[in-house]
C-alpha cells in the first residue's frame, strides 16, 4: 500500500478517537446542559454555556490523553491556551445556533432547545477537529519525517534493480 493509503487509514482512526471523546462530551454537555436548566431559573443559552465549559474540560482531557497522547506535549501551556481559544470560538458557534433559535425564531421549548443545541453541537464540531488537529495537538515532526523517509526507501529499493553476483576473477 502506498503512503496516500497509510495516511487515509491514520485520520479515520483519529477521527474515529475524536468522534469517541466527542461523544462522550456530547453527552456530558447534554446532561449538564439539561440538569442546569431544570434545577434552576437561568435562561437556556445560559444554561448551554455552562455545560458547555463543563464538556470543553472533559474533552481536553479526552483529547490530551486519549485521542492526541503521541502528539507533541513539549509546549503545554501553548497547547492549552490554543485550545481554550479555538474551544472558545466553538462555543460561540454552538450556543449562537442556539441563541438564534431560541431568540430569534422563539423556539424555546425543551425539546427545541435540545435539537438546536444538538446541531450547534455539531456545526462547532466540524470547526473543532479542524483546529484541534491543525494548531493544537500537531504531530511530532520527527515522527513526520522517519515514517516519510521509511516509506521512501522502502519504494526505493522495490524500484532499484538487484545487483548480480559477482562472479570470480581467474
Amino acid at each position: 500500500m502506498g503512503r496516500g493509503s497509510s495516511g487515509l487509514r491514520r485520520l479515520v482512526r483519529e477521527a474515529a478517537k475524536f468522534g469517541a471523546v466527542g461523544g462522550a462530551g456530547l453527552l456530558v454537555n447534554l446532561v449538564v446542559f439539561n440538569l442546569v436548566r431544570h434545577l434552576t431559573e437561568l435562561p437556556v443559552v445560559r444554561a448551554s454555556i455552562i455545560a458547555t465549559v463543563v464538556a470543553i474540560v472533559f474533552n481536553y482531557i479526552g483529547f490530551r490523553y486519549f485521542t492526541y497522547r503521541d502528539r507533541d506535549k513539549s509546549g503545554r501551556t501553548k497547547e492549552l491556551t490554543l485550545f481554550l481559544l479555538f474551544s472558545a470560538v466553538g462555543l460561540v458557534i454552538e450556543n449562537g445556533v442556539l441563541y438564534a433559535a431560541t431568540y430569534g425564531f422563539g423556539w424555546d421549548s425543551p425539546l427545541q432547545s435540545n435539537v438546536f443545541k444538538f446541531l450547534g453541537i455539531g456545526v462547532a464540531t466540524l470547526f473543532r477537529f479542524w483546529s484541534y488537529r491543525s494548531w493544537v495537538f500537531k504531530t511530532l515532526p520527527a515522527r513526520e519525517a522517519v515514517a516519510s523517509a521509511e516509506s521512501f526507501l522502502e519504494e526505493a529499493e522495490r524500484a532499484a534493480p538487484k545487483p548480480r553476483p559477482k562472479l570470480p576473477v581467474r
